[in-house]
């Protein structure tokens, strides 16, 4: 268990204090394959390993990109706190709320932005920019709970989309990583990132 630890991105316990592996009590087909089990209250447990491994794919997806290039949309209130962290801290812009439509499409719009990649906190939620990415050929990046569908979404992140915990500890290993791959200064804490 020691080796498997290791490997980890933060320790085990702080995965499972943030929640991060704890599903809803609905599965989509897509989501399947990352559910361990379902415990006796009907919630569904996604498994840290593949959490933990999806996290560092996306941590090496994103290392290519400049903060300019990139945008975090994010509609879940829940979200608001970490995102905005994680905009300060790496640079990259971060859109929180209801998304503008034709933001990404429509170059007339005085809020038109140009970005190479979008990453959803949840794809249901966030939808229209899921689709707008899609139309223009974005890759899109989602953080997906058991309920979440793939459709139009380039790289899915099982996780608990939805608690504050969760998503504080998601954008703190996100910036932490992001900013060490981009060789800059990264003095953060969990704490930081997680709304009380």
């Amino acid at each position: 268990m020691a080796s498997k630890e290791e490997e980890l991105l933060v320790p085990l316990d702080d995965f499972l204090k943030a929640g991060i592996h704890i599903g809803t009590k609905y599965k989509t087909k897509y989501m399947e394959p990352f559910i361990y089990k379902a415990r006796p209250d009907g919630l569904l447990v996604l498994n840290v390993q593949e959490v933990n491994n999806r996290l560092n794919l996306l941590i090496n997806f994103l290392s290519p990109y400049k903060p300019e290039d990139i945008i975090v949309v994010c509609r879940r209130e829940n979200g608001w706190h970490a995102v905005n962290k994680f905009s300060e801290v790496t640079g990259i812009r971060a859109y929180n709320g209801r998304y503008p439509p034709g933001m990404l499409t429509n170059m007339n719009l005085e809020i038109f932005v140009e970005a190479k990649l979008v990453l959803v906190v949840d794809p249901w939620i966030d939808k229209n920019v899921v689709r707008d990415a899609a139309k223009i050929g974005i890759p899109v990046v989602a953080l997906c709970d058991t309920n979440n569908d793939s459709l139009n979404v380039d790289l899915c992140v099982p996780c608990n989309n939805k608690g504050k915990k969760s998503l504080g500890l998601i954008f703190y290993i996100l910036a932490r990583d992001y900013m060490k791959n981009m060789k800059k200064e990264f003095d953060g804490k969990i704490e930081d990132f997680v709304e009380e």
